[in-house]
């Protein structure tokens, strides 16, 4: 009887031979390179005196054309290991099934999430979860004075922009939408916890949304079987019709933490479809 190390031997020639018989030979491989999907870069914030990571997707097309100018969606949450990668293939899938148009997407990476993400509360509970939070206003700053104005300085940008965040980033969504209107012209949050500062945002929808002189905007809300929906639908309701076009997807069927991806890809599909 052949030795088992033997018989191993020849069954290895046999499959190398069998490889190379049908031009399936062994080659070396090439050594693993980065994956690249987008840009990255940092910026030295005064308003917030830190240092912020920005992640960027840019569209297929946008290479490929010196002249083409596209619109941008920024989101919060926007680091590699929080929501960049998912909402970059979408707009990836959509751009290229032709059920989105086009948008550069800017990512902003976290360093203290529940501070930048949160306004002032009175509420006693609220203020444990970090060991600062209400820094809302100064996030917004930072967004407005030094973000924007660089993203319009380094990419080819219209000046349409919008704004996509869920649970705490879209607390920052509806905050903002009622207090600085004019920063984007689209607001899309999932569950926004619009129970901070005892559910003060919602109650103060109404009179905002219908304050005279406000520009009209797209908005599209969603919650899942976790978020607030009764308070959501009376900020909908609250609108009205001078608040512009407003969208309002209740998804039961979801959880508070797998919401964001089926609804963001409703959400694109209704508010960034094709002209």
């Amino acid at each position: 009887m052949m030795p088992k190390t033997q018989v191993v031997s020849l069954l290895l020639v046999g499959l190398m031979w069998a490889g190379a018989a049908h031009g399936q030979a062994l080659r070396p491989a090439t050594e693993p390179a980065p994956l690249v999907i987008g840009q990255t870069f940092t910026i030295e914030s005064k308003v917030l005196s830190e240092t912020r990571r920005i992640n960027v997707y840019l569209p297929p097309g946008y290479a490929d054309s010196a002249k083409l100018r596209l619109p941008v969606l920024y989101m919060p949450d926007g680091g590699m290991q929080e929501d960049f990668l998912h909402v970059a293939g979408l707009v990836q899938v959509s751009v290229g099934n032709g059920t989105m148009r086009p948008f550069i997407l800017v990512g902003i990476e976290n360093t203290a999430r529940r501070r930048d993400l949160t306004g002032p509360t009175t509420n006693a509970e609220d203020r444990k979860i970090a060991p600062k939070v209400g820094g809302s206003a100064a996030f917004r700053q930072f967004i407005r004075q030094e973000l924007m104005p660089l993203i319009r300085q380094r990419y080819r940008t219209t000046a349409e922009t919008a704004i996509v965040g869920e649970s705490l980033a879209g607390l920052f969504v509806v905050e903002t939408l009622l207090l600085e209107p004019d920063m984007f012209n689209t607001y899309i949050a999932f569950d926004p916890s619009l129970w901070w500062n005892n559910g003060q945002l919602a109650k103060e929808a109404g009179t905002r949304l219908r304050a005279a002189g406000r520009p009209a905007v797209t908005v599209y809300l969603a919650t899942s079987i976790h978020g607030d929906s009764t308070a959501t639908r009376q900020m909908v309701k609250s609108a009205g019709t001078r608040a512009g076009a407003w969208h309002y997807e209740p998804m039961p069927q979801e959880t508070h933490a797998t919401i964001y991806h089926p609804a963001a890809l409703k959400a694109f599909r209704a508010v960034f479809k094709p002209r």
